[in-house]
């Protein structure tokens, strides 16, 4: 008996052992923990709202203006003063999978949902999806921290999160499966796929049993002639993804805009917002996520003109929010302008083809989906999302046709999604969930100098002449009085512009004012494009709220030895793999 029982023991602690087993029990961990964030979040986000909102109960209409410009506020004291990177979505999720093994800063996700719950709360035109799968995603890092877990892991976590956050959020299980594989992840394998799906089913159970609502409802709908139909719902598709690139572009340009504009950084999201609140004192349905709006649409209730407005409307509130330094997510911004989009285009056509053609709200379902799909470029992510919002299957086929057309459309045009913009924009080409050159994973705060050697604009050039020979370098930074970054000398400089009688001239007489500068989180690749373009040989390195703030100095030399410090890591790294 006494061996029986030992042998039983003996298996269990090896079953116990087992990878499988371990992952698995943690993506059930994960998903628990996140459905109960997720339903922490939605009940935080309802309080947030009442209080901005109530709190402006019995005032005159026009205060409503000032709402989104005070959430704002509050927003841009919370970034500046609280957060010491850059802002977190769903792009930073991507990133950090991709290219820092899964590791994010839960502190910074945590800092990002609450500024999420005052963005929305305050009236802001933006989604809750990027804070849930921020949430979720925080959590599996975190939880992967804290038990000492690394490698691959620590990826599978993270995406147990995001699907987490994303299945509960939407009451969308197979939806934030496919989200994290088309999206975040890139790949499909059952070691990554299972503990994803145990982590969607459980934190939609918990979601729903203490939740327990759809967010959207929507009328059951039919295709009536098939034939005919198909040819219409192929131009939605079109029509969705020339929407879908203005939508993102319209965010992009919006974003640009408000990185120039010269005030402090804390009063950027409140200009966004007063200028949202501008929009939602005529047009209130701008206002926070919309779903309301969108179930009006899907019901018919909606005139044509008014659709109409709301799909630009919808775009610039959307586009002021996020780009002035608001938080807040893109899936449901991008269903609220399908949702316009597919009803305006669904009255349009009903009213020319009343025989042959569904009512709007049909159209409004498709243009949902098909806007998503063009944003998102995740086609099958769209089509599930809008399957398991609506748990109607009559119209999935002209759904699929119109999701598929408006990412062909949408690609074509502009070939980032809304997710992955960003990470171009810094160098970072992501394709499948891997990095396409290891130039475009590394940063610039990898490579830099900390200490730089810097001149005064008041020293002659005598004094310069000195530091080059006793330093051997070619330039140098030019500080002001108040050491602040105004220009950069090189040798170039001392050749072309001072003569044999002319070495008592200041610094900053022949310094160069126009500086071409790098900033710490940028990638190397982008770096050397530009020294190349120019010519140069070194850049300062600046803070990108303040460049006059110097804060290092990047060669070409720098450059260099960091890549061929990662490619011999690299090399070591896959020798040691097959031994």
């Amino acid at each position: 008996m006494d061996l029986i029982s030992g042998k039983i023991k003996e298996n269990i602690y090896q079953w116990l052992q087992n990878e499988s087993v371990i992952s698995n029990s943690l993506a059930l961990l994960v998903g628990t923990l996140t459905g109960l964030a997720i339903v922490l979040y939605d009940h935080v986000l309802e309080g947030s709202e009442e209080l901005f909102f109530g709190s402006f109960y019995g005032l005159p209409r026009y205060y409503v203006i000032l709402i989104p410009a005070i959430g704002g506020l509050v927003v841009g004291i919370l970034v500046h003063f609280f957060t010491s990177t850059r802002r977190y979505d769903i792009e930073e999720v991507i990133e950090a999978t991709t290219l820092r093994g899964g590791r994010i800063s839960a502190r910074n996700a945590f800092l990002e949902v609450l500024a999420s719950v005052i963005s929305i709360g305050s009236g802001g035109s933006v989604g809750k999806e990027a804070p849930v799968v921020l949430a979720g995603s925080g959590l599996g890092s975190s939880l992967a921290r804290a038990l000492n877990i690394y490698g691959n892991r620590v990826k599978i976590l993270l995406g147990c999160g995001a699907a987490g956050g994303i299945a509960a959020a939407f009451n969308a299980p197979l939806a934030g499966v496919v989200f994290v594989v088309e999206v975040i992840l890139g790949e499909l394998e059952a070691s990554t796929f299972i503990p994803i799906v145990i982590s969607s089913v459980f934190a939609t159970l918990v979601a729903n049993t203490i939740f327990g609502v759809r967010i959207i409802h929507a009328s059951n709908y039919e295709l009536v002639s098939p034939f005919y139909e198909s040819v219409l719902y192929l131009g939605l598709g079109i029509c969705a993804g020339i929407v879908a690139v203005l939508l993102m572009r319209s965010l992009n340009s919006t974003h640009d805009l408000f990185q120039s504009l010269k005030v402090h950084p804390v009063l950027k999201p409140a200009i966004g917002g007063f200028f949202v609140g501008m929009i939602g004192y005529f047009y209130p349905q701008v206002f926070g996520v919309g779903y309301d709006v969108i179930t009006d649409a899907l019901a018919n209730e909606l005139a044509l003109s008014l659709m109409i407005v709301l799909i630009f409307l919808k775009i610039i509130a959307f586009s002021l929010t996020l780009g002035s330094g608001g938080s807040g997510g893109s899936i449901v911004p991008a269903l609220f302008t399908g949702a316009m989009l597919g009803g305006a285009y669904g009255t349009i056509a009903h009213g020319i083809f009343p025989e042959v053609t569904a009512q709007s709200g049909a159209y409004a379902l498709a243009g949902m989906g098909a806007v998503l799909a063009g944003t998102s470029h995740a086609p099958l992510a769209a089509i599930l999302i809008l399957f398991e919002l609506t748990r109607d299957y009559n119209l999935i086929l002209p759904i699929m046709f119109a999701c598929v057309v408006s990412n062909l459309v949408s690609s074509a045009l502009n070939p980032e999604s809304i997710f992955t913009e960003g990470l171009r924009k810094r160098g970072f080409i992501i394709r499948k969930g891997k990095e396409v050159d290891i130039m475009e994973s590394l940063l610039v705060r990898d490579a830099m100098k900390h200490n730089v050697q810097t001149v005064s604009e008041n020293k002659k050039v005598t004094a310069l002449i000195a530091l080059m020979q006793s330093s051997r370098h070619a330039g140098f930074p030019v500080l002001d009085p108040n050491g602040r970054l105004c220009g950069i000398v090189t040798l170039k400089d001392l050749r072309d512009k001072v003569k044999k009688d002319e070495f008592e001239k200041s610094i900053c007489e022949i310094a160069s004012r126009e500086v071409e500068v790098a900033y710490p989180d940028e990638t190397l690749n982008t770096v050397l494009r530009r020294l190349a373009a120019k010519d140069i040989g070194r850049l300062p390195v600046v803070s990108r709220n303040d460049e006059t703030k110097l804060l290092g100095i990047i060669t070409r030399s720098d450059i260099v030895k960091l890549y061929d410090k990662k490619i011999i890591d690299k090399v070591q790294q896959q020798n040691r793999s097959k031994i």
